[in-house]
């Protein structure tokens, strides 16, 4: 063994506890045991010397204590355990080094055993006696002994007293706990002054552990003073801590009572009002440039009653002031003034926007008859149509037309019905609703408010914002449209309400019914390059810093060829998204020194976008195939039909192209018409008898429904059984019943502005579309061949 074993014993100061907790701290030359229980902690270890109380688990340690009971051992062995509770700890678990305590003061109080211990020697576990509890294990002992110091030894003894000196001040609950060392051993005792030092300090277990496991003193004592320096400097920034926070303390506290000092002389010189009387007065300085009405007076005159009465401190004094805050800021009768004139109406719209010729004169309508009236009010209008085709913007034109103040907010994913009517009072952090803020904002009771997506309501257990929008979309009610903050009547008749939505199958009929819809359809080619020139391309331009003139030349072939390539969408938001890709690449180009102006061509799209996304579609033709036309969300587009005969080995009809329920119901109506009636339509009956006829609408992966396939895949059926190709350049739409009847369908300028982007010149239509095809601009209908039918018989005498 080493120095510090080999040395002579030498007996060690007796001292005492209080006399309530134990009768005498146990000495290292009592006669210890060699066989001891075991007993596992897991925060921390316990070193000779040390007094702690303990607390455990009865029912965990029962058969350890009983075996200490019924053999009257006074002695425990303590050892530490790192990576586990002690209460589920194996002797796998446990330290190779610990601590014999003896045991003061055992008592027992509901399931816990209460106990204080102190340590007495450290000790090596050498065999395990009993592997279960009671853990039960031979042990070899280290006497702690007091050898002969060196100078190291004095040195580190030193340092940890004056360690001890600087920690002291810093943290004073370790005087008690060096007291009682002093008294004990003195300063003569550099071991169990190491371990003295490591339980002061609030280290993990692991590194405690190891200075137990430090046999050598000198090595022992350099590990403590390290722990305690670290001590000292956490307590440093602590003490830091705490000194700014009572300095900070200590000056907002000396500032306030000046200012109340300061408030109180103010007053007595009559000088100053108090914060109270001065924000009651601004209260009332608003109202006096306000309309209030009647109602809304009396409630804000009592709420200022009653905020006079109140303590600043009270919790209902600052709900009582948030309340009239917002009284006060509703704009009362204050309406801005609404500039009715048709050529400014005219030149804005057609500054702001390319085409929408149709949605133009409705607004201008719209506003003639307002200037007719002399007033503009109960008006809520719906924009309908594909995402980026300048729903929002128009509205915001509409604003700047009329001269009023213009707010939106998206109703899109809303699903808190407080977000329209407000929260009540009675909740924390309550507030008003979108509207009244809108109010607020705005300054005036008439502003145009748009409310953006409002086909994406949705409902939760808060309630249905769709259903709360009944009250204030509808002209009869909102006129006093109540607010559950404000519990007051507000006037919002003189409010244009303007709405978006992509579709209106979402939007409840009740909600829709209150509403005047504006459709507005997708751009065609032309319009999109005139966009693109105009705005788009000026936009993106000034965005990226582009100052001298003749920087960038994008020439238009280049914009067909993005538009037909990349950004074939009813809508222009990604042709923005495009040309500012062109624009950012070709600033990186004049950084590189590239001679001004960079030139975009056509041929050099690749280079800035990559392969096109869309390619260039070419007309199928062949037996069986049939073009028609469909409506999307993003505007219309066409669609093929495919029917071909798999086999003639039994009957039967198979559809393919990821089809819904209701286009799946129109192929098999189609497939029963043209069987029911193949001789009045020249097929041949015995083609249906044995043919497997399978029906394909490409692009399987994009979901397709809707009834306006009908007559397309009835074309396709006849053309197959005939063997005869469709004439070419044809498309088609319309719903067809199994009487033959070709019934109306939607979206028909979407499916026509679809046609002229694909360059189709021959369109057949259902003949009570006839009123929606009348209701469309030239433009549009330029250079289409329209044939209207009202019986599939027409239709078969024009697809051959």
């Amino acid at each position: 063994m080493n120095e510090e074993v080999e040395s002579e014993v030498e007996s060690e100061p007796k001292s005492e506890l209080e006399p309530e907790v134990v009768n005498e701290i146990a000495r290292s030359a009592d006669v210890l045991p060699s066989t001891l229980y075991m007993l596992p902690v897991s925060k921390k270890p316990v070193f000779p010397s040390q007094i702690i109380p303990v607390m455990i688990d009865f029912k965990v340690w029962e058969s350890t204590f009983k075996a200490i009971y019924e053999e009257e051992m006074n002695y425990l062995g303590v050892v530490y355990t790192a990576d586990v509770e002690s209460d589920i700890a194996t002797v796998d678990d446990l330290a190779e080094i610990g601590t014999v305590c003896r045991i003061h003061q055992l008592e027992r109080q509901d399931d816990h055993i209460h106990m204080v211990i102190s340590g007495v020697q450290r000790i090596q576990t050498l065999n395990w006696v009993s592997r279960e509890r009671p853990y039960t294990a031979q042990v070899h002992h280290f006497p702690e002994t007091i050898a002969p110091r060196s100078n190291q030894i004095k040195a580190y003894t030193t340092a940890i007293f004056n360690t001890f000196k600087e920690l002291l001040p810093l943290n004073p609950m370790h005087g008690e706990e060096l007291k009682m060392f002093l008294n004990n051993f003195g300063t003569s005792d550099p071991s169990r002054l190491a371990y003295l030092g490591a339980s002061m300090t609030t280290a993990d277990g692991p590194e405690l552990q190891d200075i137990l496991n430090t046999v050598d003193l000198a090595p022992r004592m350099e590990k403590t003073l390290v722990l305690l320096r670290k001590e000292v400097e956490i307590a440093k920034v602590q003490s830091d801590i705490r000194t700014h926070i009572e300095s900070e303390l200590t000056q907002h506290q000396r500032e306030n009572l000046l200012r109340e000092q300061l408030k109180y002389i103010q007053k007595e010189l009559g000088i100053s009002k108090d914060d109270r009387e001065a924000e009651i007065e601004t209260f009332r300085g608003r109202l006096e440039k306000l309309t209030v009405p009647e109602h809304a007076a009396k409630k804000i005159d009592e709420e200022l009653e009653k905020m006079a009465m109140l303590e600043r401190g009270s919790p209902e004094y600052t709900v009582t002031r948030n309340y009239l805050d917002w009284l006060t800021s509703i704009p009362w009768g204050v309406c801005s003034e609404d500039r009715l004139d048709l050529d400014t109406g005219r030149k804005i719209l057609d500054a702001d926007h390319e085409g929408l010729d149709e949605a133009k004169q409705r607004i201008l309508e719209f506003i003639g008859v307002g200037k007719m009236r002399g007033v503009i009010s109960g008006s809520i209008i719906l924009f309908v149509g594909p995402p980026g085709v300048g729903k929002t913007s128009l509205g915001r034109s509409i604003a700047n037309t009329l001269a009023r103040k213009f707010y939106r907010f998206s109703l899109g994913g809303m699903r808190d019905e407080a977000e329209i009517k407000g929260h009540r009072r009675t909740y924390i952090g309550s507030m008003p609703g979108k509207f009244v803020q809108a109010l607020r904002e705005c300054g005036t009771s008439n502003p145009v408010i748009m409310l953006d997506e409002i086909d994406k309501v949705g409902a939760s257990y808060r309630g249905d914002p769709a259903h709360a929008l009944l009250e204030v979309l509808d002209p009869e009610q909102n006129k006093e449209y109540l607010d559950y903050y404000l519990d007051v009547r507000v006037d919002l008749s003189n409010v244009l309400f303007i709405c978006t939505a992509n579709q209106l199958d979402t939007i409840p009929g009740p909600l829709l019914d209150r509403m005047e819809e504006i459709r507005l359809s997708g751009y065609l080619t032309d319009e999109k390059v005139a966009i693109a020139r105009k705005h788009l391309l000026p936009k993106q331009i000034t965005s990226a810093g582009l100052k001298k003139r003749g920087q960038l030349r994008i020439d238009s072939s280049a914009i067909r060829k993005l538009i037909d390539g990349y950004a074939r969408e009813a809508g222009v938001r990604r042709l923005e998204k495009m040309i500012g890709t062109i624009v950012r690449k070709s600033v990186m180009k004049l950084l590189d020194d590239h001679p001004p102006p960079v030139h975009v061509k056509s041929a050099d799209l690749e280079d800035y976008l990559g392969k096109p996304r869309f390619e260039k579609e070419s007309l199928i033709v062949g037996v069986g195939v049939v073009r028609g036309l469909a409506w999307t969300a993003l505007g219309g587009s066409t669609l093929d039909i495919e029917a071909t005969r798999a086999h003639a080995f039994n009957r039967g009809f198979r559809m393919t192209g990821h089809l819904g329920d209701i286009m799946k119901e129109s192929a098999e109506i189609a497939y029963s018409y043209v069987i029911g009636n193949a001789e009045s339509l020249g097929v041949d009956n015995q083609f249906f008898e044995s043919s497997m006829i399978h029906l394909h609408v490409p692009a399987g992966a994009t979901p397709k429904d809707g009834p306006s396939a009908g007559i397309t895949i009835a074309s396709a059926l006849i053309s197959l059984a005939c063997g005869k190709r469709i004439r070419g350049n044809l498309a088609m739409t319309g719903e067809l019943s199994l009487t033959g009847q070709v019934l109306p369908v939607g979206g028909i300028r979407e499916k026509l502005v679809a046609a002229r982007r694909m360059k189709i010149r021959n369109v057949v239509l259902p003949s009570k579309n006839q009123g929606d095809y009348e209701e469309l601009p030239d433009y549009i209908l330029n250079g289409l061949n329209i044939s209207f039918v009202s019986h599939y018989r027409e239709v078969v005498e024009l697809i051959f």
